[in-house]
């Protein structure tokens, strides 16, 4: 009897194990199919370029398609919506933008919650702001920018790419920093403001780092200032807003996140094939001429990230009284 026990709880706890090392070898084959990759913004945008630049060699690498979906619409929230409700298998993930630390700040009554229904796996992209001009204006600093707008009565007016976008977190953090007047002109896109600027119309503009390096080459737009760290690659001329404002950082950037309760397995080899990616010659080449900053990380260091971009735009925004939708 006592033999017939102990086969019987072998045998259960045999069938027991058999579950749990049939997931496992699951989880280490993924992907055996396509992978929805959801980009919440319109085509040819920032996240959509670096998307397709990335997942371009992770398919190539893991054998798998991986598609760029565009849903774009209300600041991003119509495709985060839907990648929050998506089967936490690995098969579909959400490539996002700066929008994923503003938006739950600048909306009310979201279907989703960023922090409970997301987890992070890896920061793609960090792209800086650059403070142009109209080339007549006659500012060469940001101080300058600072003593002309503080001897007008009405200040300065600045263009951005949206209400609720970067470029115009960017200009309410650079008033709040500087206490100087702004009249805020928002634009549809980035593209539109440019050339307002280009003509004069608005002469003031947070641009993105990567749209407007050609434009500063060919002297259609005078650059001032950028709002990243250091020197730019790219324009190596050209000083951190910081050096006249200590402490004033902004970038544009791209992250990858999954629906929650993805298996940490899943999640583990998503990282280590995109930071494998990154680092690739035609990866590493193509954003080099995009003007794009990236590092290697963990989805613990990304995690992190994303929760200190949360509170610095969330205080900017509570500051500014911004609300949409």
């Amino acid at each position: 009897m006592a033999t017939t026990g102990l086969t019987r709880r072998l045998l259960l706890a045999g069938m027991a194990a058999t579950p749990l090392a049939g997931g496992a070898q699951a989880q280490t084959v993924w992907p055996d199919r396509p992978v929805r990759v959801m980009v919440p913004y319109p085509p040819a945008g920032g996240a959509d370029t670096t998307a397709r630049i990335l997942y371009a060699k992770a398919s190539e690498d893991l054998g798998q398609q991986f598609a760029v979906e565009n849903r774009g619409g209300a600041g991003g929230t119509i495709g985060e919506a839907v990648a929050a409700k998506a089967a936490p298998d690995g098969y579909t993930i959400l490539h996002d933008a700066t929008g994923f630390s503003v938006n739950g700040s600048l909306y009310q009554n979201l279907p989703f919650d960023y922090r409970k229904d997301f987890d992070p796996v890896f920061l793609v992209s960090l792209v800086p702001n650059i403070l142009v001009v109209t080339p007549s204006v006659p500012v060469n600093t940001a101080a300058d920018i600072i003593a002309l707008a503080k001897a007008s009565p009405n200040g300065i007016a600045m263009a951005s790419s949206g209400n609720g976008t970067l470029q115009h977190l960017c200009l309410e953090m650079f008033r709040q920093r500087t206490g100087i007047k702004i009249t805020h002109v928002p634009y549809r896109g980035g593209g539109p403001a440019l050339t307002d600027v280009m003509a004069g119309q608005v002469k003031f503009f947070f641009s993105n780092g990567s749209s407007v390096v050609g434009l500063i080459k060919a002297g259609k737009v005078k650059a001032i200032a950028h709002t990243g760290k250091g020197r730019l690659a790219s324009l190596p001329d050209i000083p951190p807003l910081s050096a006249t404002l200590p402490g004033f950082e902004a970038y544009e950037w791209n992250g990858v996140f999954v629906p929650h309760g993805t298996p940490a397995a899943i999640v583990q080899k998503l990282n280590a094939e995109l930071n494998k990616a990154l680092v690739s010659p035609q990866v590493a080449a193509r954003f080099a001429e995009l003007n794009i900053e990236s590092r290697q990380n963990t989805p613990e260091e990304f995690r992190a990230y994303v929760e200190a971009q949360m509170e610095l735009w969330g205080r900017v925004i509570k500051e500014a009284n911004i609300r949409l939708g």
